[in-house]
């Protein structure tokens, strides 16, 4: 049985700690009820609950988010135990972060990632809504899932 342990407005340190410590997640967008998915290097900003990553403009999947901002998507660890499984699946806003929190985002993301600094494109983040964790060191179908605040926005 999938047994929901914690849903909570404050996300829970295993999940923000499992954000932190991965690199890659896979982002799902749609367009025109087109799907598509692309796979991005991202950083997590504890203090506002954003993935920030890199990419450029002309991409399909910053097309479509562009034209809509609902996203989701997962990230799983960089090597996975098939026999510990863990990973999340997200969904959250779209947008391209702008004054302090752009400068913010810069700080975070090129302090994990520093020779993206040569590589072109823009920065973006994707503001979290929900998560819904899976951690098999927890137990066997073990989840726990966070849902933003709904009066709290980062953008």
């Amino acid at each position: 049985m999938n047994d929901v342990i914690e849903n909570l407005a404050v996300m829970d340190e295993k999940i923000s700690s499992f954000l932190k410590s991965q690199t890659n997640m896979t982002l799902a967008v749609s367009e025109n009820n087109i799907p598509y998915c692309a796979n991005c290097f991202y950083a997590f900003s504890e203090k506002e609950n954003l993935l920030i990553f890199k990419s450029k403009p002309e991409t399909t999947h910053l097309k479509f988010a562009l034209k809509n901002n609902k996203v989701a998507g997962t990230i799983i660890p960089d090597s996975l135990d098939k026999k510990r499984i863990q990973g999340v699946q997200f969904t959250g806003k779209f947008f391209q972060p702008k004054r302090e929190l752009f400068s913010s985002a810069q700080n975070i993301y090129y302090k994990k990632f520093p020779y993206a600094l040569i590589v072109s494109g823009e920065l973006w983040a994707i503001e979290l809504h929900s998560i819904k964790f899976t951690d098999n060191k927890l137990g066997f179908g073990k989840r726990m899932e966070w849902k933003k605040e709904l009066n709290s926005s980062a953008c």
